[in-house]
């Protein structure tokens, strides 16, 4: 990649080196983000909405990063609300669209942000049609259209469609499912998180919301985004000041707001450059297939996520294996694979046997090839124990 931004190597009192393969997850902050973090706590500790230099100051802080959010998104910096991350901003946009609905059109692959608020909307009497993913683990424009057609006012139908799997990395036809959910009147919440930075904008700038997160880029947690514009009819989950023109209340934080700025601009500069990760991917891919691997999610994927199942091993226990080894990736989606359950993505596409020894890597801008080397050697020493007892 032609961006190679400081902070991503960590260190193991055991190993020596941490191989940090779970991208996905989130990724390293950048050294040039954690400076402008300490910067903006210093300089911005104000209040932005207070009309004096101090208040001023911090403000000034928040505008710099909804600018480069903007110009990242490439949409109006009127459009974006900032956000405390991708959940609320989720959260923000499908309870917003979902309001007077008639019906609600998602997948169970997406995002649990996603999944669990559609499914308390509907406890709350608006009808849910429910997609399946093909084995490819992609939700298909013909399966959309065919849920659209079942409601007799397809104008108040909403889709959720993420633009990227969280898990398999798999690319959804987010940019046909807009012209198709626009041209029957309804409208569509995209998920982008994990595609942010990662896949062209022009993808999925027209969607009615779009929801992006800061750390998944290098920047800081705690802060994201929701991309909408006025015809969204966004409402508050929260009630409060005025912040974020009325729809986000809470005092905003210059210093997240300046890491974000800090990130944006990289993701920016690096202009979506994730194909050079692809060998390196593929090669890791190779050897875990050699390993008796199979993979989940088609060859249309993002180039630096491999999910991986071993049909006769445990994921969580591999992941727990490659951790001892320095090598860090997962089972499942951050969000939840801290609990002892498979991951309802690989389910839903191919089956729970499958989800059962499902592991995911997902590789960044600093992963060299001496990472892999490593990543691989730990890989057929931990599966070569688990079978070997």
């Amino acid at each position: 990649m032609p961006l190679h931004g400081r902070g991503a190597r960590t260190r193991s009192a055991a190993t020596g080196v941490t191989v940090y393969l779970d991208w996905n997850a989130t990724a390293p902050p950048l050294d040039d983000a954690l400076a402008a973090m300490h910067e903006a706590g210093r300089a911005g500790w104000g209040n932005a909405s207070s009309v004096h230099s101090v208040g001023r100051r911090a403000h000034a802080y928040i505008e710099d990063a909804r600018e480069a959010i903007a110009q990242l998104c490439e949409r109006s910096p009127r459009d974006v609300f900032l956000t405390s991350g991708g959940t609320e901003a989720n959260n923000l946009a499908i309870r917003s669209l979902a309001q007077g609905a008639a019906l609600i059109v998602a997948s169970r692959i997406e995002h649990p942000s996603v999944v669990r608020v559609v499914e308390a909307i509907g406890t709350e009497g608006i009808p849910v049609c429910w997609l399946d993913p093909d084995p490819e683990g992609c939700v298909r424009v013909e399966a959309i259209e065919r849920a659209l057609a079942t409601c007799s006012e397809p104008a108040r139908a909403v889709v959720c469609l993420q633009a990227a799997n969280h898990e398999t990395g798999v690319l959804q036809p987010v940019k046909e499912a807009i012209e198709l959910v626009q041209r029957s009147g309804a409208r569509i919440h995209v998920d982008a998180v994990q595609a942010f930075g990662k896949v062209a904008a022009s993808v999925w700038r027209e969607a009615d919301t779009v929801s992006v997160a800061a750390h998944k880029i290098r920047g800081p947690k705690g802060i994201g985004a929701l991309v909408a514009g006025p015809c969204a009819g966004l409402r508050p989950l929260l009630l409060g000041g005025g912040q974020e023109y009325g729809i986000r209340p809470g005092t905003g934080s210059a210093a997240l707001a300046a890491g974000f700025r800090i990130a944006a601009e990289w993701a920016i500069r690096a202009n979506c450059d994730y194909d050079a990760l692809r060998p390196l991917r593929d090669r890791l891919e190779k050897c875990l297939l050699a390993l008796g691997g199979v993979v989940n999610g088609g060859q249309k994927r993002l180039p630096h996520v491999t999910n991986v199942s071993f049909l006769d091993l445990r994921g969580d226990e591999i992941v727990a294996g490659l951790d001892i080894e320095g090598v860090c990736v997962s089972s499942g989606s951050a969000c939840s694979s801290g609990a002892a359950e498979m991951s309802p993505v690989i389910a839903a596409m191919v089956g729970e046997e499958r989800a059962r020894g499902a592991v995911r890597a997902s590789l960044g801008d600093t992963t060299s090839e001496a990472d892999i080397e490593l990543a691989m050697g730990a890989w057929g020493r931990v599966i070569g124990r688990a079978r070997n007892g």
